[in-house]
């Protein structure tokens, strides 16, 4: 008897290990649906009279493919931006495919690149108008999972847009390339 229980309790603990971390290699989450949400710094580049930067704001709702591929979408408000003769305000939505590239346990990379559609309300001093146009965009950042559902990121985004404020420009286009140039941090939960 002295020599069987040691034997029961060896095994027993293997069996209890290895249930252990069979149940924490099913918890990793790599596919699934997630949240989140960022906070950061826009710039907005072009050759107009909307050049300035600004708080940017981003709620984001994904769904991971499998570790590798996820497909997300987002509300970016990218706030007031302008001068005291010309401002503009632009908020929009975004449908992107995102490349995940896992680096360990707890470290991943990803890219992603869509479409963004966007609208704008510009206050000049020769009147007021809005529009709505779309622009492609592509971005880069890194994640870092806290736990197993929650993780914290760092990204960077850039947006190819236009600005048409109609009888404000040059050459009376009012259509300047313009380029929003985001950087932010975030957080995001999976569920």
């Amino acid at each position: 008897m002295k020599k069987i229980l040691p034997v029961l309790a060896s095994t027993a603990a293997l069996i209890s290990f290895s249930a252990a971390a069979q149940a924490e290699n099913t918890m990793t989450n790599d596919h699934g649906f997630y949240v989140g949400g960022n906070y950061g710094y826009v710039k907005i580049d072009g050759q107009d009279s909307f050049d300035d930067h600004n708080d940017v704001k981003e709620g984001v709702l994904g769904y991971r493919l499998n570790p590798y591929l996820a497909l997300e979408g987002s509300y970016i408000d990218f706030g007031d931006y302008g001068n005291s003769l010309a401002s503009a305000s632009t908020d929009g939505y975004t449908a992107a495919l995102k490349a995940i590239l896992p680096l360990g346990d707890r470290l991943e990379l990803f890219a992603k690149g869509g479409q963004l559609w966007y609208k704008t309300d510009y206050k000049t001093a020769v009147g007021n108008n809005s529009n709505d146009d779309k622009g492609v965009f592509a971005g880069a950042g890194v994640g870092f999972k806290v736990t197993e559902n929650f993780l914290l990121n760092a990204q960077y985004t850039w947006y190819d847009t236009k600005m048409d404020a109609k009888d404000i420009e040059q050459n009376g286009t009012g259509k300047t390339n313009t380029d929003f140039k985001q950087a932010t941090v975030g957080a995001e939960y999976r569920f």
